[in-house]
């Protein structure tokens, strides 16, 4: 029937289902990437379009469906950390990996300030888009609470809580920190400190919570004048290092919540004479660009990013077709070690 249907004109979805045999919602699950279709269907459909020449007007169905065809990534922290920490850039590479095959456009907000804050909120209101991807959320955030009242739907990388109510998509804080803490027991070091991101971010606090536990475990008291914490940045890796270095200077090991603040501790440590790994060996968090460029590389627990901001991509467009779903996701992360320990 090249490219015309028995209408004689632009082929419409009720002849793309007629002549794959299913039903036209099926055709529109297909059509929209939906994976609550099984195999041998979605060929059936695609096969029916291919030989109809069915082109979907997504303008109409996107305007019949009250949709914008667009979802906002929304980074509630200012440009400066956006720009300095790897980490962002590569769930904006997991999200983008996740569109890339739609037609859905990615909008990329910053609101680390309020009147950024207030910016979104407007536009947010002006419903533009039929999704949030909301990454980096403080406790205390209102951010979420809007998102609830606009009705939009929203998927959270790092969860505000253990008892988060929004969809989320997090990785294993707690288990990373303890195996990195278990990591530098095994190479026989006894004053281990830590350095915190902002105790207001539940993954922090989780990390926190892993390296008490790890210790605890190996029947070692926590020494609480070996934890400082830090703010997820270089300079408060260096400060809390100085601090550290002030309260404990006998200490052998530091355990850093994220890498940024680990390349921080090092200039610290390197500037009071301490030579790593021999001295003091060091552990850092994410596996970012930072870990391998390190000089010695940074032992550090790698988060798998990319991963995540795919998976919270592919539940946020599951959300917005009206599926339900998982409501969390927790993946799995690992010690990636160098020569820093």
């Amino acid at each position: 029937m090249n490219g015309h249907g028995r209408s004689g004109g632009r082929p419409t979805l009720e002849e793309v289902a007629a002549r794959a045999g299913v039903g036209r919602g099926t055709v529109s699950r297909v059509i929209n990437g939906s994976s609550k279709v099984s195999e041998h269907t979605r060929v059936a459909v695609e096969a029916a379009v291919a030989e109809l020449g069915y082109v979907p007007n997504r303008a109409a169905r996107a305007l019949a469906a009250n949709r914008t065809d667009a979802i906002a990534l929304v980074i509630p922290e200012p440009e400066a950390r956006f720009f300095a920490e790897p980490y962002f850039s590569e769930v904006v590479r997991g999200v983008g990996a996740a569109l890339a095959e739609t037609e859905v456009q990615l909008v990329l907000t910053l609101a680390g300030s309020d009147r950024e804050r207030r910016r979104l909120s407007h536009y947010l209101a002006g419903h533009r888009v039929d999704g949030v991807l909301l990454v980096s959320v403080h406790a205390g955030d209102p951010l979420p609470e809007l998102l609830a009242e606009l009705g939009i739907p929203t998927v959270i990388s790092g969860r505000r809580s253990a008892a988060e109510t929004l969809p989320s998509v997090d990785s294993d804080n707690l288990a990373g920190a303890a195996e990195a803490v278990r990591h530098l027991l095994d190479r026989g070091r006894r004053t281990i400190a830590t350095i915190t991101g902002p105790l207001d971010v539940y993954g922090a606090q989780c990390r926190l919570d892993g390296y008490r536990q790890a210790l605890a475990a190996a029947g070692h008291a926590v020494d609480e004048p070996l934890i400082a914490v830090g703010d997820f940045t270089e300079e408060g890796g260096r400060r809390a290092m100085r601090e550290l270095l002030e309260r404990r200077p006998a200490l052998d090991a530091v355990f850093a919540a994220s890498d940024v603040m680990a390349a921080g501790a090092r200039r610290e440590l390197r500037a009071a004479g301490r030579r790593i790994p021999e001295d003091v060996a060091l552990v850092g968090f994410d596996d970012s660009v930072v870990a391998r460029h390190m000089d010695p590389p940074l032992t550090s627990v790698r988060q798998p990013i990319e991963e995540m901001g795919r998976t919270m991509t592919t539940m946020l467009l599951g959300r917005i077709a009206g599926e339900t779903g998982e409501a969390a996701a927790v993946l799995p992360n690992r010690l990636v070690v160098r020569e820093s320990s």
